[in-house]
């Protein structure tokens, strides 16, 4: 009698390597917590944000702890424009008044939260919505900028009105949240002593949940590729001190040297590793995380 000879397609193949390879990922990072900054061109492309969505998912089905924390900017911008509101930029930083933070709170907390956990939860989880002011989770200060004066050289300090920066993590939420099947999306809204809301850099916000739970890792989303260069070629790892050097050189600049610093601040606070990665590339975090060579640049203590 004869038989066939069973042939399996190179895909299935390539699949079933790729399981095998996130094996011992999945038993290392099992019962850990990642705190996920979400943001940029991956929140605002719909077949980005499914992926996106998929990979929360799949990091907690097997058995880690995500976090995310969400940004958006540029819907902040057009929801402004369209109540022709005016507003001002200082380091990167949108000023804010009474009326502007009102507008970032209803736009953070509203519209742009619900839809990322409404994707979440379309994947197959089970995602629940919160800012920084729900269980006093935030509690944050007032944001102050000093600078010189050109003509003068005399500092001044800027006013930039509720900006605001966190003073303190209150992690009893989150960790109730961890115990359960349940995946927090956090919109970066501050609380201060007095009951006023803050408007709070979402990489701010993520890098000081994350050394506040000791998380394993802190994952930035971008929209580059990672650190780069003087080649503009990109540098898979670094450590705290060579990140240091490469921001005191001139290597790092520009919008960089806050996401490192936030980084530098995580890891110098008990986070195990920081991750800045280009959120243009589908499941980046699935490949950052399960696979050998991962993505993005990695900052990790000196070794």
């Amino acid at each position: 009698m004869k038989t066939k000879e069973l042939k399996t397609p190179d895909s299935w193949l390539k699949t079933a390597s790729t399981l095998s390879e996130a094996l011992p990922y999945m038993r290392q990072f099992a019962d850990e917590t990642f705190v996920i900054k979400y943001g940029g061109h991956a929140m605002g492309d719909a077949s980005l944000a499914r992926k996106f969505a998929e990979d929360i998912v799949l990091l907690k089905q097997v058995g880690i702890n995500p976090i995310v924390v969400h940004g958006g900017g540029p819907q902040i911008e057009k929801m402004l424009e369209r109540l022709k509101i005016q507003s001002s930029f200082v380091d990167g930083l949108r000023v804010s008044d009474s009326i502007t933070v009102e507008i970032v709170e209803m736009v953070l907390c509203g519209s742009i939260n619900k839809h990322i956990v409404s994707e979440i939860n379309a994947a197959g989880g089970m995602a629940v919505g919160i800012s920084g002011k729900d269980g006093q989770l935030i509690e944050a200060r007032k944001l102050r900028r000093s600078v010189k004066d050109p003509d003068s050289n005399i500092e001044k300090i800027l006013d930039l009105g509720f900006v605001g920066e966190p003073v303190r993590i209150n992690p009893t939420l989150l960790q109730e949240f961890a115990e359960s099947n349940i995946i927090p999306v956090i919109a970066p809204i501050g609380i201060g002593e007095k009951g006023e809301t803050f408007n709070i850099n979402a990489d701010t916000a993520a890098g000081a949940i994350a050394a506040a739970l000791a998380a394993a890792k802190l994952m930035i989303l971008t929209d580059v590729a990672g650190v780069l260069d003087k080649s503009k070629e990109l540098i898979s790892e670094l450590t705290v001190r060579e990140a240091k050097k490469l921001m005191k050189d001139g290597t790092i600049h520009g919008g960089m040297i806050p996401k490192l610093e936030t980084c530098i601040h995580a890891i110098e606070n008990d986070v195990e590793a920081a991750h800045i990665l280009d959120g243009r590339l589908p499941h980046v975090l699935l490949l950052e995380t399960f696979t050998k060579y991962g993505a993005g640049t990695m900052i990790s203590r000196e070794s």
